[in-house]
């Protein structure tokens, strides 16, 4: 079996997931959670690129987390790469993972890079590994303040875990989200189609 490309990352990626048979068999620590990856229309600087943003299965009209992953395919020798990006105005998207025509009218204009906030990427047959470099500290505002997420996901043919955390910046103490382990989701609905060419 080859090893796959960033294209078919972007393929596994494209879809609505849940973790909703972890969230029942341990409601204590996980959080039942509705995943969008939503392909971008263009590419950004020759790159597939996927929206992603998540809410409480409950509420899901109520998503939060609007950012971008750049998928970036080895070249010259550098790794692949997931490179992640914010908005300069995250209300105009809120939704969009439901409602994809908000990302129809964004322009490469309308992000920012998030500076110390990329992953690396190891490509296998059936499945990828996103780790972050150990002294990147991925960081960004919000509300006011000074956030802090560690980053990481695996990825294959319908299941996507994330390991992303969020962290005192201060004290390295984990806040909120993979602390006891990976959210575990599985694929519902499939993106793919929307990928550009």
């Amino acid at each position: 079996m080859s090893t796959p490309s960033v294209t078919t990352l972007a393929q596994w990626l494209a879809g609505t997931f849940n973790n909703k048979a972890q969230a029942m068999e341990q409601p204590t620590w996980f959080v039942h959670l509705q995943l969008w990856h939503r392909p971008l229309p263009f590419r950004l600087n020759g790159h597939l690129a996927i929206f992603a943003e998540q809410a409480n299965a409950l509420y899901p009209t109520n998503a939060y987390r609007q950012r971008i992953l750049v998928l970036q395919e080895a070249i010259d020798g550098t790794p692949s790469r997931v490179q992640y990006y914010a908005f300069r105005q995250a209300e105009r998207v809120i939704g969009a993972g439901a409602d994809p025509e908000r990302l129809r009218q964004l322009s490469p204009n309308d992000l920012e890079l998030l500076p110390g906030c990329g992953l690396n990427l190891t490509l296998e047959a059936t499945a990828c590994r996103a780790i972050p470099n150990p002294e990147d500290k991925c960081c960004f505002q919000y509300a006011g303040e000074t956030r802090q997420v560690v980053l990481g996901f695996e990825a294959g043919q319908g299941w996507f875990k994330s390991y992303d955390r969020g962290v005192d910046p201060a004290t390295g103490k984990s806040l909120w989200g993979a602390i006891l382990g990976p959210y575990e989701f599985t694929k519902c609905e499939d993106f793919s189609a929307e990928l550009p060419t």
